[in-house]
């Protein structure tokens, strides 16, 4: 069976809680991505924090991105599948979180992102189907 660390993406870096959204900003910027890890001074693995949470909730509430703290955005435990965790858990983990991308721990370091582009190339097509469908609706 495939397992998380066959489809990652690898060499996931974090944005430190304490930068700021404009930093995150500006890291999206360079490596290409739509969301980032939220990682603590303990390199523990906070949450996430994507494109949209900074337009909607930073930008579109008038806030200064400049002065917002990333790890503002870090609400409880991530949600997160182990590196030798199967394709199975994967698809579970994403449908029932309603996730498009999935940090990938080993102990408690990241190691790399699952996302649902991943996914869609590394499993039948069928399986893939039913996990556009249950992130698309409500």
């Amino acid at each position: 069976m495939t397992t998380a660390r066959e489809i990652m993406t690898e060499g996931a870096e974090c944005i430190g809680a304490e930068e700021t959204v404009l930093e995150a900003a500006k890291k999206m910027t360079q490596l290409g991505v739509g969301a980032l890890p939220i990682c603590g001074t303990d390199d523990k693995l906070k949450g996430m924090l994507t494109d949209r949470d900074i337009v909607v909730k930073v930008l579109g509430a008038g806030k200064d991105p400049a002065q917002v703290k990333a790890g503002e955005f870090a609400q409880g435990e991530a949600v997160t599948i182990g590196a030798d965790d199967d394709a199975d858990e994967i698809l579970r983990t994403m449908t029932s979180h309603k996730v498009r991308r999935l940090p990938v721990i080993d102990g408690h370091r990241l190691v790399g992102m699952v996302a649902q582009a991943d996914v869609a190339r590394a499993l039948p097509e069928p399986k893939v189907g039913d996990l556009l469908e249950a992130l698309s609706t409500d």
